[in-house]
């Protein structure tokens, strides 16, 4: 079994912005798999599932992104899982717009919610589906634009970025990280494979 969790913040004035990608993917997922994700656990919205013959719990903390911690660490508990069986989905400022990268660990590379996660886990070893939404230059307030409702543009890709991150999550689950990471985590312009 794979507990996977998609960070967002509760709340419709911010269901359309970057920091909900991990909601909008989880969504997304669980449509897929004909599950509903509305089941209160553990101060998150779960729902159950199965990805080819493998079941999944499907997450969304209520606990806000910067908070995520304790609800993963609390879902993880109640199923039995450890660190390596959760799959975390979020948004990265640090790549840009609709590139994806896996990771199997590491730090949290500034982002709040995966801090959270990693203190209350006391550990780093956690799958990542890392969903990058940043402009491609440095902007003057991360937050404020983590918070901003997604642009007309950037409506028009989301569709096809949110089916490529279920499908990097179904390959996760289906083939195992390393594969998944080899098949996804491909450079936009040298197509050479990115190593983490």
């Amino acid at each position: 079994m794979y507990l996977i969790v998609g960070l967002g913040n509760p709340g419709a004035e911010y269901t359309n912005t970057p920091h909900n990608l991990g909601f909008l993917t989880v969504d997304w997922l669980a449509e897929s798999c004909g599950a509903t994700v509305r089941r209160p656990e553990c101060n998150t919205l779960v729902g159950s599932g199965r990805i080819g013959n493998c079941p999944v719990v499907l997450a969304k903390p209520l606990s806000y992104v910067n908070r995520s911690g304790g609800p993963v660490r609390a879902l993880l508990e109640k199923y039995g899982l450890a660190g390596p069986d959760l799959v975390l989905i979020y948004d990265e400022l640090n790549l840009p717009w609709t590139s994806l990268r896996i990771r199997r660990r590491g730090s949290a590379g500034g982002h709040h919610g995966v801090e959270s996660v990693i203190e209350a886990l006391a550990s780093q070893d956690f799958t990542r589906v890392r969903l990058g939404v940043g402009p491609g230059h440095p902007v003057r307030d991360g937050a404020e634009f983590v918070l901003t409702p997604f642009r007309r543009s950037q409506q028009k890709e989301l569709e096809e970025f949110l089916e490529r991150a279920v499908c990097a999550v179904r390959s996760i689950i289906a083939d195992g990280a390393a594969k998944a990471m080899t098949m996804y985590n491909r450079r936009a312009r040298d197509r050479t494979t990115e190593v983490e």
